[in-house]
């Protein structure tokens, strides 16, 4: 793939037009000319995020500096591998979205993701920023990962969504199961309260109150539920009728078995009619028994109203009891039984709701030996690709796969659940846990606190009693939470310092500045198909190195790859044989680049501002020559 030309209109960089090379392209111009501006308008046309979160702002201040003022416009041809070497448009003006054309002029469906996928595009000081930062480092290695891996991260993460979707349903349902648990606990009591009543001898003269109730609750399901229920079964099979609109002309005609789908389409067009039928007459039969229920409905309310007319006498010829008046008793004794009636029925409920609960408890077990199966797999991939990676970077990086050792994650989500003395530092001892899952984490809580201790002593975890008893109150919500947690890996990297002879590697986080970059650098020069675009990569990294290795790596690679540098370093486009350089100036506050400006440095004034601009000019190139005695 290759940036074939750009054209920007309006902004400090308006009228810009450049014609690159498919090889090494290198940006030069004093400070304040454009150069950043440059790389950061291409990664805004082409809609990428940068890599580390400082680089990120840098990006959005330029771009709304330079851009946003004017509404201006960039404007890219490029060439995508990933299309078959096919020709597009990407266009992208401040404040919206790209735009994309084909080689014919056609608005196309693409994103430039999809056009340059592996795309690589780093800022000032980015580099830098990605070397002081695991999460970065991760996102960096990840363009490397196999299609398998990939494939396996967004079935872990389609777990993950289940699993969140089941932990939703079980507290739902635990919940319900607790609400019905309280209710049915009231029963013995409502009914010791019922005995001290009939007594009373309530119970003769009042017999028919029981039998009143149960007929309430019986209409009640009656007319208000059951068939409720089944209209509401028959309009979601309404719904679901055979759809024969994807089966038009225009989609089967030219399809080599049109005949066949014709006939398909016929035998669903006279299911669909059938099923249309039969609902018809359910409609008109169910509108028919719903006007008979509603009368019938009527008429046991009145007479169900006489009989509490009935009643209210009765209640006024009872004799007072303990100064209530027989009308209170009466009204007491009928709420019970009411009471009773209600709550009865849940004893049977009840079983059902925990079965509910047991069958969602398996469902979430089945997921999360699904998902352990997956990380395994995902674990050995990773192995795989490193080792895969460092063979390809013998001899000058080492990495070493360390999984699912990033444990911040847990830790923040811990301190975040505000449990009493826990805090970051005491959970430190996860950090260098070896036989460490959430998972494992969230059974031995629910085991409790004398389970975390003997795990601790056992697995070497180094718990102690006190984060013992307050893991052990975490909420059974959290605890669900805690299980889905995902752990991220952590990618050890190291440097050969030694530039000849016996290697000797240095983990990033024991190297120099300049050495961290210098690692990171050996990454981002590894084989890929699209454009690698670097501001100031020299930043932080000695002459000697971007004379000796950077340079040597960029003119071996530039025949295979297209490489666009912005940069203050004579040893990048001088000895990197750069076959397209741009000179950036600035007249009246507007950066200029004239197509004069462009071009290889046999060109006569290209080399005079490459010498001008990198060496500070012929007499001083001249001068530090004579002081170095070469």
């Amino acid at each position: 793939s290759r940036i074939e030309s750009l054209k920007i209109t309006g902004g400090y960089l308006d009228d810009l037009h450049i014609e690159f090379s498919e090889h090494l392209n290198a940006v030069i111009g004093g400070r304040g000319t454009g150069k950043s501006t440059l790389l950061e308008c291409i990664r805004f046309c082409l809609q990428r995020q940068a890599i580390g979160e400082n680089a990120q702002k840098q990006h959005d201040n330029i771009i709304k500096e330079n851009l946003g003022k004017a509404k201006a416009r960039i404007e890219l041809v490029i060439r995508s591998s990933q299309m078959g070497g096919k020709r597009f448009t990407v266009a992208r003006r401040y404040g919206e979205t790209a735009s994309i054309r084909d080689e014919n002029g056609n608005i196309s469906a693409f994103i430039p993701a999809d056009l340059l996928p592996e795309i690589e595009i780093y800022g000032q000081n980015e580099i830098y920023e990605i070397a002081q930062n695991p999460v970065s480092q991760r996102k960096l290695l990840g363009r490397f990962l196999a299609a398998e891996q990939r494939e396996l991260d967004a079935r872990i993460k389609e777990i993950l969504a289940k699993l969140a979707e089941n932990r939703k349903k079980l507290l739902a349902a635990q919940e319900q199961v607790s609400v019905i648990e309280d209710e049915v606990a009231r029963l013995p009591k409502l009914e010791e309260q019922l005995g001290q009543l009939k007594a009373l001898g309530l119970e003769e003269k009042l017999q028919i109150v029981p039998l009143l109730e149960t007929e309430k609750r019986l209409q009640k399901r009656a007319v208000n539920e059951e068939g409720q229920r089944l209209d509401q079964a028959f309009q979601a099979l309404r719904d679901a009728l055979p759809d024969t609109v994807f089966l038009s002309d225009t989609v089967i005609d030219k399809l080599p078995h049109a005949t066949s789908l014709r006939i398909l389409r016929l035998e669903l067009g006279g299911l669909h009619t059938t099923a249309k039928n039969l609902l018809t007459q359910w409609q008109e039969k169910y509108t028919a028994a719903h006007s008979s229920i509603t009368a019938i409905n009527a008429e046991l309310n009145q007479l169900l109203q006489q009989e509490e007319s009935a009643l209210e006498k009765t209640f006024k010829e009872l004799p007072a009891f303990e100064g209530k008046s027989g009308k209170e008793i009466g009204i007491a004794y009928q709420g019970l039984l009411r009471e009773i009636e209600r709550v009865r029925p849940q004893q049977t409920l009840i079983q059902n709701r925990r079965q509910i609960v047991d069958e969602l408890n398996q469902q979430r077990k089945a997921m999360l030996d699904d998902l352990s199966s997956l990380r395994a797999a995902r674990s050995a991939q990773f192995i795989k690709t490193l080792k895969s990676l460092s063979k390809r970077l013998a001899g000058k990086l080492k990495l070493t796969p360390k999984v699912e050792a990033d444990r911040e994650p847990i830790i923040k989500f811990l301190v975040d659940c505000q449990l009493e003395n826990v805090a970051a530092g005491r959970l430190a001892w996860m950090r260098e846990a070896e036989s460490f899952s959430t998972v494992k984490l969230a059974e031995y809580i629910r085991l409790g606190a004398g389970a975390l201790e003997v795990t601790s002593i056992n697995e070497g975890w180094h718990i102690t009693p006190t984060i013992a008893n307050a893991l052990s109150r975490l909420s059974p919500a959290k605890i669900l939470e805690l299980e889905e947690l995902e752990l991220p890996d952590v990618i050890g990297i190291e440097l050969n310092i030694a530039h000849e002879g016996t290697a000797n590697f240095k983990p990033l986080a024991k190297l120099s500045t300049g050495q961290q970059c210098t690692a990171i650098l050996h990454l981002l020069l590894l084989q890929n198909h699209d454009p690698l675009l670097m501001d100031q990569p020299e930043d932080n990294l000695d002459n000697a190195f971007i004379a000796d290795r950077i340079v040597s790596e960029l003119r071996s690679a530039k025949t295979a790859r297209q490489f666009i540098f912005a940069t203050h370093n004579a040893n990048i486009p001088v000895f990197g044989d750069a076959e397209w350089i741009g000179v950036f100036e600035v007249q009246d506050g507007q950066a200029t680049m004239p197509p004069e400006h462009q071009g290889g440095i046999d060109m006569p004034l290209i080399r005079a501002k490459a010498a001008n601009i990198l060496e500070g000019g012929k007499e001083a190139f001249n001068q530090r020559k004579a002081k170095y005695e070469f």
